[in-house]
């Protein structure tokens, strides 16, 4: 007979819970030591339960658990407090969080560096911050998360390995890295001569990869308006390769709310 794993007191957020049956809810974690991992806290939607922590959102908690399948069995749920909640446009900033880290990494894949990651964005959310600020954060967490799943390309080089020259225009292929284009060829002539769609690629030129560069690699100071406007499109194209394409549910609602 094969003994049941027990995980106890692991660090983790609540990213997603879904009801089941009548008293109980099905969760997905982020966790430090073991990634994201889904469970079954029975009992959870009673009042007396030692589990309610779990309907909190966007704060930390320390869980434990036995199992060995893919749905773990909760045993206990603490909340560890210490976080404001987001309020506002923030809160939806932090759903957005959530639905990217559920559908970007997979399961039992331990990234200790995504929960304090994910942590100090939802810190900078919970302060005061413009519209454009918030949007920054999301970039700077949009780009940290690519990098610590293996999915960021190099910006300080093409995919043949030379270095961003400032004074070349280059084209971002998805999945594959920056390619430089003959100057003798218009934009549109080059997309066609990669043979590939207009949704798979990005044009910058050199001074603009090198200005994005900088700034997603820095925790302060916020940009200049042109470079978050360069970043949201490139996030964008970098993130269809490991979502495959899929519409994050979030992510219309943000642009919804921001046309309003």
């Amino acid at each position: 007979m094969v003994a049941r794993a027990r995980v106890e007191g692991e660090r983790a957020f609540v990213l997603h819970v879904t009801p089941w049956r009548e008293t109980s809810l099905i969760v997905e974690l982020l966790t430090v030591n073991h990634g994201r991992v889904a469970a079954v806290a029975k009992g959870a939607k009673r009042a007396n339960s030692a589990m309610r922590a779990l309907q909190l959102s966007f704060q930390p908690l320390h869980v434990s658990w036995t199992g060995s399948s893919e749905l773990r069995t909760l045993t206990k749920a603490e909340w560890q407090g210490g976080l404001a909640h987001p309020q506002g446009e923030a809160l939806f900033c932090g759903f957005y969080l959530n639905e990217l880290l559920v559908r970007l990494l997979h399961r039992e894949d331990p990234h200790p560096l995504v929960l304090t990651l994910y942590q100090a964005t939802l810190e900078k959310l919970t302060e005061p911050q413009s519209a454009l600020e918030r949007e920054w954060t999301l970039r700077q967490f949009e780009w940290q998360l690519l990098k610590i799943c293996g999915y960021a390309p190099d910006l300080k080089a093409d995919k043949t390995g030379k270095l961003i020259n400032s004074e070349v225009q280059y084209q971002m292929v998805a999945g594959e890295g920056f390619v430089a284009l003959k100057t003798d060829l218009s934009l549109r002539e080059a997309d066609n001569s990669f043979g590939y769609a207009k949704s798979e690629t990005m044009s910058l030129n050199g001074r603009q990869i090198e200005q994005l560069s900088s700034a997603l690699n820095r925790p302060t100071p916020i940009p200049e308006d042109e470079v978050i406007q360069w970043a949201k499109p490139l996030m964008r194209l970098l993130m269809s390769v490991p979502l495959e394409g899929r519409p994050l549910k979030t992510r219309q609602i943000l642009r919804e709310l921001q046309q309003l």
